[in-house]
């Protein structure tokens, strides 16, 4: 153990580390090795291992600090000669900053500690040596508030107190008269470092460290905790990132953009995370430190020259008032600009994707603190591949797996319609954050948003500005609203991640958090009234607005182009009406994987003559019954078969228990004793004799058409009558009649013969035929074991993955929600079952039903239409094991589209 390495040093151009090591020192330090090796300029340091992190889990805090001493020690003496200064000392500081990097990009999640190594008698020496007091105790107190707040512990007390740092702040800046912490002088930054360590000791009962190396250990230490806080674990859940992953530590000599005008932090991307339009854009703050651009608590000013021009126009200031107090950097700062211009691109086309970078300049030299893939959104994610293939920079093979194909359900859902927005009342402007539509109740904090969403509103969480902390209520939000921040505020940057709608920087906004209002030109917005977002524009409306489809572009289209040349498996829909079809249609489905009959008679007259069917005494009032129904059927199907005209259908016949249709109450009982002409008193037998203890394995599926025929009948008449008034308008029909719930292959054979014989007495009665299929859906694990049998008579099968995942596991989907949160906490399962495919139980079931029913018959199409359909592990799996396509809700078709070709390159 002793002898593993734990330390990684970088610095002058050199580092022991490069990309390609991301799990093993994390993103940021990987790429801070990378970018010293391809000369971008970058303050010397060292990253602590992401094995480390795990150590510090098992072994305990002591026992690491111990093991990474001498190493540690030995990597910061060699910083101390690149930066000829000396950590702990005097008069000659060398002071770190320290800060977390997993190997997959988190932010804001985990802490970050800057200017460590300060105490009293280093600012006097550092005084001594810049000449600029102002600059050290700025540096001081920024100190004295992050160590507090990430190692010391210092945090609200109640969840709408503000920042106790802060509020110290707010108060000495009232009490000096001014508006921003820039117009602090030296003696109130001093003050407010004795009011900051006095806060400290009487809330945590310790006195603030002295020692830098103590300093040291309790960063170092905070880091890895940060790894389990509450908002961390909740981002990895989001992500889907492994907790045995663990964090780096990079420390890293500072670099200060807070020495003057000369001086400057910022956050820019090689390309608009939002849109994904080829731009240079960023923000960035004079006489700053990087944590006041993404906190929001000054407004950042835009780097290029274009980006600040529409910036100003967006909040309604002139170019004047533009060019003198909110200049670009391309304006302000020339020189600085033009390098940092060529280094990002640089970067692009070295890593070959959009990078996010964090720079300072410290008294007109340029260092850059972190480059990474950028966070981006989904339709930026589809323009950013699109257009680098196009650029030459990458291969369609890239192209294609650079998309997140859960990412694509940004691009498809619905935008404000044109017309409602003309009419609707615009009360204030943002900056457009993050693209969407949303709607819904204000909350003012991130506990209120969690609960109210939980309760089943959809809400808007309206900030000042976001931290970290309000994670939780911003993935329960609709939208993000904030009156502070930028582009590259905390709250744009996480929104985008998520894919939420965000409207950042909305300066007019008075937001009081005691009151839960919002005011804007007089007019106030209470706790639970609507707005609604636009994050494509900022606009900020009042109430509701309505939406409409969405409209997807030419480069989504491209990439659904290239999805299709490059895989191997087709994607169909699930659909029961003709709209849902011409939907699924549009998104490129190639047919209909599973049409639900039952879901076409809950409505009108139809259900009337359902229930007329079900609680007829004989097979003659059934008759009657049915007659009834099958025009509405066949009229169903005609939609249905023109919407997919020349496509596969796939129509399950009747498949749910009886007692879903009949009336329960009274007043339903009546109407149907009424319309069948008999006595209430024999409708409620006739319920009461329906009911089963327990209808999912009852009496439905095949196990009805097989007890009574003539349901089967009519169903085969609709569907194939159907089919033969659409072939003679010339419509291309291709039905597939699927049995649902088969076990016994003599389930399959005796319906399969009553289709077949009904199918022969309507053609001779039409003088016409068409072509059919008739296959089963496999959803009982009987039916996997004994596929062959089964497929001897089957020419499909289709995998009803929800209910086979329901019978494998004896889990019942709609019960699963009192259990399944501790199962996922306590890793019993790695996720919900009914949402990712189970690869290991029901998948090996899947996999051996298609071996064995094709050993039989090879020319067996195979196919899934449960909710895994549209999942991308998923369909990973069904590519793997050889199924022929999946079906999907029409929304997931562009999803399982992609992830069927990615499967294919990957495979």
């Amino acid at each position: 153990m002793s002898n593993t390495k734990r330390v990684y040093t970088f610095g002058n151009g050199q580092a022991e580390g490069k990309a390609d090591m991301k799990n093993l020192l994390g993103g940021k330090g990987a790429n801070l090795a990378e970018m010293n090796l391809i000369g971008v300029p970058v303050p010397p340091g060292f990253t602590i291992t992401t094995d480390v992190c795990s150590e510090y889990y098992s072994l305990g805090k002591d026992q690491v600090v111990a093991l990474l001493k001498p190493e540690v020690e030995k990597a910061l003496a060699g910083v101390e000669v690149l930066m000829n200064s000396k950590f702990g000392d005097v008069e000659n500081p060398l002071l770190v900053s320290v800060r977390s990097g997993a190997r997959a990009s988190m932010p804001g999640m985990m802490d970050t500690i800057l200017n460590l190594g300060l105490n009293d008698e280093v600012v006097e020496g550092l005084t001594r040596k810049t000449g600029n007091p102002r600059f050290v105790w700025d540096s001081y107190r920024r100190f004295v508030q992050m160590y507090g707040d990430v190692v010391l512990g210092m945090k609200p007390v109640n969840k709408n107190d503000i920042d106790p740092f802060e509020e110290i702040i707010e108060h000495v800046k009232e009490e000096k008269g001014v508006k921003l912490d820039t117009e602090l002088n030296v003696n109130d930054l001093k003050e407010l470092v004795a009011k900051f360590k006095a806060a400290v000791k009487k809330q945590t009962g310790k006195d603030f460290p002295d020692s830098a190396y103590e300093q040291l250990w309790g960063a170092v230490c905070a880091v890895f905790d940060s790894w389990m806080n509450d908002r961390a674990i909740l981002y990895r859940k989001m992500e889907g990132i492994p907790a045995e992953w663990g964090t780096a530590v990079s420390v890293q000599s500072m670099v200060f953009g807070n020495m003057g005008n000369t001086s400057a932090t910022g956050v820019c991307f090689s390309r608009d995370a939002a849109t994904g339009e080829d731009q240079f854009v960023g923000e960035y703050l004079i006489n700053a430190q990087g944590e006041d651009v993404v906190a929001g608590i000054r407004t950042p000013q835009q780097i290029t020259k274009e980006g600040s021009q529409r910036w100003a126009k967006l909040a309604g200031i002139s170019e004047a008032d533009r060019l003198a107090n909110y200049p670009s950097m391309e304006e302000a700062m020339p020189a600085i600009y033009k390098e940092l211009d060529a280094i990002q691109t640089k970067l692009e086309n070295h890593y070959k994707d959009m990078q996010d970078m964090e720079f300072t300049v410290q008294e007109g030299k340029l260092w850059f603190l972190q480059t990474r893939n950028g966070k981006r959104t989904g339709a930026a994610m589809v323009k950013i591949a699109v257009d680098m293939l196009r650029q030459g920079m990458i291969d369609e093979k890239t192209a294609i797996l650079r998309v997140d194909p859960i990412r694509l359900d940004e691009l498809l859902h619905p935008v404000f319609d044109k017309k409602a927005l003309k009419e609707a009342k615009l009360i204030a402007k943002g900056l457009a954050a993050s693209p969407g539509a949303a709607s819904g109740r204000v909350v003012f904090n991130a506990d209120d948003a969690a609960d109210w969403a939980a309760s089943g509103e959809k809400v808007i969480m309206v900030r000042v500005e976001t931290s970290p902390e309000d994670l939780a209520g911003m993935a329960a939000a609709q939208g993000i609203l904030t009156a502070r921040g930028g582009m590259t505020s905390h709250a744009a940057v996480v929104a985008r991640g998520m894919g939420k709608c965000c409207v950042s920087g909305a300066g007019t906004l008075k937001i009081d958090y005691t009151t839960k209002t919002m005011e804007v030109d007089g007019l106030v917005v209470k706790e639970g009234d609507y707005i609604s977002l636009n994050g494509s524009t900022g606009d900020i409306f009042l109430g509701k607005v309505a939406t409409m489809e969405a409209e997807l572009d030419a480069d989504f289209a491209e990439l659904m182009t290239l999805a299709d040349k490059h895989t191997r498996m087709t994607v169909r829909t699930n659909a029961d009406t003709p709209h849902d079809a011409q939907v699924a249609r549009k998104f490129g489905a190639t047919g209909i994987g599973l049409c639900r009959t039952e879901h076409m008679f809950f409505e009108g007259e139809k259900i009337k003559a359902m229930r007329e069917m079900i609680l007829a005494e004989d097979e003659a009032g059934r008759r009657i019954a049915l007659a009834k129904i099958l025009p509405y059927q066949e009229a169903d199907f005609e939609g249905i078969f023109e919407a997919m005209a020349g496509c596969p259908v796939t129509v399950r016949l009747l498949d749910p228990p009886l007692h879903e249709f009949v009336p329960h109450d009274e007043k339903g009982q009546r109407e149907m004793a009424e319309a069948m002409g008999v006595s209430i008193k024999v409708i409620k037998q006739r319920v009461d004799s329906l009911h089963e203890q327990n209808p999912m394995l009852g009496h439905r599926g095949c196990r009805l058409g097989n007890t009574y025929p003539e349901i089967t009948e009519m169903q085969t008449r609709a569907i194939l009558g159907a089919a033969l008034a659409l072939k003679k308008k010339g419509i291309k029909v291709i039905p597939e009649i699927m049995v649902p719930l088969v076990g016994i292959k003599f389930e399959f054979i005796e319906q399969d013969t009553i289709i077949r014989e009904t199918a022969a007495k309507l053609f001779a009665e039409k003088g016409d035929s068409i072509e059919f299929k008739v296959g089963t859906m496999i959803e009982i694990p009987r039916a996997a074991l004994t596929a062959a049998k089964i497929a001897a008579t089957a020419e499909f099968f289709s995998f009803g993955t929800n209910d086979l995942t329901q019978m494998t596991f004896g889990y019942s989907r709609d019960d699963i929600a009192s259990f399944l949160p501790i199962y996922l906490e306590k890793k019993i399962l790695k996720a919900d079952p009914f949402q990712v495919l189970d690869q290991n139980g029901v998948g090996q079931l899947v996999k051996m039903a298609t071996e064995n029913g094709r050993a039989v018959n090879p020319s067996l199409k195979v196919g899934i239409c449960g909710e895994h359909g549209g999942e991308p592990s998923s369909v990973e799996f069904c590519h793997r094991v050889g199924l022929n396509y999946v079906s999907c809700s029409p929304f997931r078709v562009p999803i399982a589209r992609l992830a069927a070709a990615q499967a294919a390159l990957r495979d």
